[in-house]
């Protein structure tokens, strides 16, 4: 394994400026460049940057950031999750990067964990820079299969999204809610297992705020993913689980895309260990390094 470089990397977004870590590896020039994203209220302190140290470790030059609205990076409302607008922090993130003397002639990949594979592959699928695309435990959303499972609920959710959204605009005032809280409830997200990750020491770091604008309602829940795997043309490699997330949906995205691809199933005890376990985190970035190569 490389030893490992962090600095700080910062770039424009759409009139904001956001914050990352770049790890590189010391001893070697980069392999290539990855753009490394995470899950559902995260940061870059958490599940993006330990892949992204994973990466570099194994050769690359790896990226984790902040998108807008989170962590150190600008944007307003706080907490905002839009995956549109993360695939243009992703665009951004790779143009910022492609600029750098050291790194402007290496070939540049995506890498999702959990909901950030959905923004990631969409944005692998539209930009022919990025030259594959790995998700690792990640959440492929289905906006048909999403509406069936919820039925009144689903518009009754976007509604809810869209008032708040108002409300914003209007008073300058965001509503939140918490993203885990240790009951479920009213919370982004009620599973025990995210609150054992976002919710106690384990998962907590400095820049991280448990909290979920509700205009964000609006946005993730009509998210489609799956759509990108028929038009995507970069390789393509799934890491997943029988006991993470909606393993049904990985198993329905690799199935429709028709570009080179590769699957690795490992066992896991659930979906949050892919965020911090070594014994998951070292397979998977080995598989992905791999599959670059």
């Amino acid at each position: 394994m490389e030893s490992v470089a962090k600095t700080r990397f910062t770039f424009e977004s759409e009139g904001e400026t956001l914050v990352g870590n770049l790890f590189l590896p010391e001893s070697t020039k980069p392999l290539g460049v990855v753009v490394a994203v995470g899950p559902l209220t995260s940061v870059k302190e958490q599940a993006a940057g330990a892949y992204a140290q994973a990466m570099a470790e194994r050769g690359y030059a790896a990226l984790a950031f902040d998108y807008r609205y989170f962590g150190e990076s600008q944007g307003q409302p706080r907490q905002f999750e839009n995956p549109e607008a993360n695939i243009e922090d992703i665009g951004n993130a790779a143009t910022a990067l492609l600029a750098e003397d050291r790194l402007t002639d290496l070939p540049l990949f995506g890498m999702g964990v959990c909901f950030g594979a959905g923004p990631m592959v969409r944005a692998v699928a539209q930009d022919s820079r990025f030259r594959a695309f790995a998700g690792v435990a990640g959440v492929f959303t289905d906006n048909a299969k999403t509406r069936a499972r919820m039925g009144d609920a689903y518009q009754a959710t976007i509604d809810r999204g869209l008032a708040a959204a108002r409300k914003w605009r209007e008073t300058g005032e965001a509503e939140t809610i918490p993203a885990v809280g240790p009951d479920g409830g009213n919370v982004a997200m009620p599973l025990r297992e995210a609150f054992e990750f976002y919710g106690t020491p384990r998962g907590l770091v400095p820049n991280y705020v448990n909290g979920y604008a509700v205009q964000s309602l609006a946005h993730s829940l009509p998210f489609d993913a799956r759509g990108a795997a028929d038009v995507i043309e970069a390789p393509v490699l799934i890491v997943h689980s029988e006991k993470a997330l909606v393993p049904d949906l990985a198993h329905a995205f690799y199935s429709a895309v028709e570009s080179p691809k590769r699957e690795l199933w490992l066992e896991s005890q659930g979906q949050i260990d892919f965020y911090d376990d070594p014994k998951l985190i070292s397979p998977a970035a080995d598989a992905v390094a791999a599959f670059l190569r």
